[in-house]
């Protein structure tokens, strides 16, 4: 009985914190929609959020592209098919790892941030002042950070595609001695706007749940500094595992054809 107790209480829960954050992201939605619109926050927050994550999404995706180009090398060598090096790299870059990756390289750095900051208001009770002030907290502290991440994401994974792409360019000419026009020229012919514009869908899906993620996790936490504490690794975590989920559901609908 008590094993079974385990379980139950287990799956009570799972069953609860998908309700709670059902109800959150309802809420959130609810006061993206409705005026008034925080503009200045906005900004602070795409300044916050997509500015300063630059540097680590580009040298990120630069290495990832130098790496990919080294693996297909050498792969494709051994069927004497060293050509695919920039088709594939650029195929792999814009389609996964350029959203993928700068998505779970923004969600460590973005995703706790958020969660400490939300979480220390929660902890030192400034979000009950605020709604005893009449201002919706949905409206004043969620709303902005999701907007922000969901419109800084496609941009920080477009220039991650193409520092990335960039990436594989200096391997394979500079590593393995192809020719710089062909290598732009294959890359170009092979890209389609389809490919392009599936990462960016996905880097906007991720940006969402990466703010999400932070906020929740941060506004319902508890207990001082370890809440707080608890709640960045959460936030994290949980963000990083529903990015690689959401990135095979979209995956399977976007290319099911």
């Amino acid at each position: 009985m008590t094993f079974l107790a385990t379980i139950g209480a287990f799956f009570l829960a799972f069953f609860a914190q998908t309700g709670r954050l059902s109800v959150f992201v309802g809420q959130t939605l609810a006061a993206m929609l409705r005026p008034p619109i925080y503009f200045r926050i906005i900004g602070q927050q795409i300044i916050r959020i997509g500015y300063f994550s630059l540097p680590v999404v580009a040298l990120t995706s630069f290495f990832t592209g130098g790496a990919l180009a080294i693996q297909i090398y050498y792969g494709g060598n051994q069927f004497n098919s060293e050509a695919i090096v920039s088709s594939i790299v650029a195929l792999g870059i814009t389609r996964e790892l350029g959203p993928v990756l700068g998505g779970l390289m923004v969600a460590g750095r973005v995703s706790a941030a958020i969660a400490a900051e939300i979480g220390t208001m929660r902890v030192t009770e400034q979000i009950d002042a605020l709604t005893t002030l009449s201002t919706d907290p949905h409206k004043y502290l969620v709303a902005p950070r999701v907007i922000a991440a969901t419109l800084c994401m496609p941009i920080l994974a477009l220039i991650a595609d193409i520092i990335g792409i960039f990436g594989g360019f200096v391997v394979g000419t500079q590593s393995f001695g192809f020719n710089a026009a062909i290598y732009v020229q294959r890359t170009i012919n092979f890209l389609t706007v389809d490919d392009v514009t599936s990462g960016l869908i996905k880097a906007a899906v991720f940006g969402f749940i990466i703010a999400m993620m932070g906020c929740y996790n941060g506004y319902y936490s508890k207990g001082g500094a370890q809440g707080v504490g608890r709640a960045t690794t959460n936030a994290v975590v949980s963000a990083s595992i529903l990015i690689l989920a959401a990135n095979y559901l979209m995956t399977s609908l976007l290319f099911s054809s």
